[in-house]
């Protein structure tokens, strides 16, 4: 599927968090959303953007803004990752590609090594209150990403 665009509504979706309980984007309806693709669970890139999204935390709560994690693993792999970062949000376990096919970021792309690859391309989307996309960042950098998403919400 083609990535969503800014003004579309969010593609909803139900897949198990990381405590194996269902989690809808509906869900957080009145909040604003940052909804962050990585492409696995514990590997160097995704383990600095989610621990950055964690140290920054308060910083989104501020801006009335839930964070939610996605990636092909696991609810276990999901569940574990978490646990060991300490992390304080929820992760997706999109093992299906549910989301990842909704939002459009299973691609083809050149990597940082220059060699082209297909996978879950590292992206971020703000959804706002009513469900609307109100950014969309694809390629970002997991050392910057954060600071991206909070300037965006500002």
């Amino acid at each position: 599927m083609a990535v969503p665009e800014v003004g579309q509504v969010a593609p909803d979706f139900e897949v198990l968090g990381d405590n194996g309980e269902p989690v809808r984007l509906s869900d957080f309806r009145g909040q604003r959303v940052v909804l962050y693709f990585y492409p696995a669970a514990d590997t160097p890139g995704c383990t600095t953007q989610s621990c950055a999204y964690r140290d920054n935390y308060d910083e989104f709560a501020k801006h009335n803004t839930v964070i939610l994690g996605a990636s092909p693993d696991t609810v276990e792999a999901q569940a574990a990752f978490k646990a060991k970062y300490h992390l304080p949000f929820t992760l997706l376990a999109d093992h299906e590609r549910k989301i990842i096919d909704a939002y459009g970021v299973y691609q083809t792309f050149i990597n940082k090594q220059g060699v082209e690859t297909t996978g879950v391309r590292r992206s971020s989307f703000i959804i706002d209150e009513n469900g609307i996309i109100t950014g969309v960042f694809i390629g970002v950098d997991p050392a910057n990403n954060t600071q991206e998403m909070l300037a965006e919400l500002a």
